[in-house]
């Protein structure tokens, strides 16, 4: 098992995730080399759109701004404090004005896993 760790918010060190147009970063915390379980992270999202299919479960909680989840016809607008739980293999597009959010992902080693990690990450 792993030892306890402490991320603090002053030493994350974010680093791309997608666009232009717009910019999302993100500081990857907790992966395979500290947890066999759960992955997790920090992401911001600003004027972006990035479409993807999660291959793992993800639980989102909004800590600023604004994500927009468009999955199929259906719009989530998720705001500072609110949660969504999504599961595995849900096809989807994130939208963000401004949004900083702390994501979990089940299982961490998902990329091995799965048959399909052109984005593993």
């Amino acid at each position: 098992m792993s030892a306890v760790k402490l991320f603090r918010a002053a030493d994350m060190e974010f680093g791309p995730y997608g666009g232009p147009p717009g910019a999302a970063r993100i500081a990857r915390l907790v992966g395979m080399e500290t947890s066999d379980g759960m992955g997790a992270a920090v992401a911001t999202f600003d004027g972006c759109s990035i479409d993807w299919t999660i291959l793992y479960d993800e639980l989102i909680v909004v800590l600023e701004g604004q994500i927009r989840l468009v999955i199929g016809r259906d719009a989530h607008e998720v705001a500072p404090g609110d949660v969504i739980w999504l599961p595995k293999v849900t096809p989807l597009r994130y939208e963000g004005e401004g949004a900083k959010v702390v994501y979990a992902r089940y299982p961490v080693d998902w990329p091995v896993r799965s048959p399909d990690n052109r984005n593993a990450g």
